[in-house]
C-alpha cells in the first residue's frame, strides 16, 4: 500500500473558498444577469460593471425632473410680465397674441378656490367653442343605447323617460349624460326641453383639491364674448370672496395671470 498523505485545511483556507461561494445581489438586477468587480486603486471603492454594457455607471437618478419648454412658448412668454395680475380684457388679448398653435386654439380658464367640493351651474353668455349636439330622451335613443351608441353631447329627458334610462346609467353616467335636475338637463315641462340651452354648464373642483379647470371658448371668438363667459364665470365663484388665483391661457400658449 503507498503512502497516504493528510492535508489539513486551515481557518484561512475555509474562509477563502467561503468568500469565493458568496453569492452577490444587487437591486435592481434581472435574473441570468453577471456582475463583473473591477479592482480599483488603494482608497478608491471598486464600481460595479454589468457584464455585456459598455461605459455603464451606476448613479442615483435625479428625483427633479427639469421641464424643457420650447422656442416659441419662451418668446410668447416674453411678450408680458408673467408675474402681474392684469384685468379681464387685457389677459384675453394677451392669450390670443400670445397663441402660437397653427390651429383655431380654446381658451381655457384654471382656478384655485378656497374650498374642494365648490360646485356651480352656469348658462354662460355665449357658446363656448364648438356647438354641441343636443338629444332628447326618445324610444330611438334607447335603441341606440342598447348598441352601445352615443352621438350625442349633451341628453335632456322628461320624468317619465328616466326609468327607461336607468339600465343605461353605468354607460352614461362616467361621461357626465344621465339626464338630473343639478345640471338643469331634467325637465319637467316636455314644452322646455326644445329651449334648453347649451350654453348651460356646471363647474366643479377636482375630486381632492380646490382646483377648477373649464372652456371660456375659442381664441377666435370676439373678444367681447370671450370677456363676458370669464366675467360670468369668476361671478359664479364668488369673485375675490372665494378665488384665490385665476390664469387664462390658450390651448398652446403660456398662461396670464388674471385680476379677479
Amino acid at each position: 500500500m503507498g503512502k497516504m498523505k493528510t492535508a489539513f485545511v486551515g481557518e484561512d483556507s475555509n474562509k477563502k473558498k467561503e468568500k469565493e461561494q458568496e453569492k452577490v445581489h444587487l437591486a435592481g438586477l434581472k435574473g441570468g444577469q453577471k456582475v463583473k468587480v473591477v479592482e480599483a486603486a488603494p482608497g478608491e471603492e471598486s464600481p460595479i460593471i454589468e457584464e455585456g454594457a459598455q461605459n455603464t455607471e451606476v448613479t442615483k437618478k435625479s428625483k427633479k425632473i427639469e421641464h424643457i419648454r420650447g422656442k416659441k412658448y419662451k418668446e410668447s412668454k416674453a411678450k408680458f410680465d408673467h408675474e402681474k395680475l392684469y384685468k379681464v380684457s387685457e389677459a384675453v388679448k394677451l392669450v390670443k397674441e400670445t397663441s402660437y398653435s397653427k390651429f383655431d386654439g380654446t381658451m381655457e380658464l384654471h382656478l384655485v378656490v378656497k374650498k374642494t367640493g365648490t360646485s356651480i351651474q352656469i348658462t354662460l353668455p355665449h357658446q363656448a367653442g364648438r356647438v354641441k349636439k343636443v338629444e332628447i330622451a326618445s324610444e330611438d335613443t334607447i335603441t341606440k343605447l342598447k348598441e352601445g351608441k352615443i352621438d350625442f353631447d349633451i341628453l335632456v329627458a322628461t320624468p317619465d323617460m328616466m326609468p327607461k334610462l336607468v339600465p343605461f346609467a353605468k354607460l352614461l353616467g362616467p361621461k357626465g349624460l344621465m339626464p338630473n335636475p343639478k345640471n338643469g338637463t331634467l325637465i319637467n315641462d316636455p314644452k322646455k326641453v326644445k329651449s334648453f340651452s347649451t350654453a348651460t354648464v356646471t363647474l366643479k373642483t377636482e375630486r381632492e383639491a380646490p382646483l377648477v379647470h373649464t372652456v371660456v371658448g375659442k381664441t377666435i371668438q370676439a373678444d367681447s364674448e370671450l370677456v363676458e363667459n370669464l366675467e360670468a364665470i369668476l361671478k359664479a365663484f364668488g369673485g375675490i370672496k372665494q378665488i384665490e388665483k385665476a390664469y387664462i391661457k390658450a390651448t398652446m400658449g403660456p398662461s396670464v395671470k388674471v385680476k379677479v
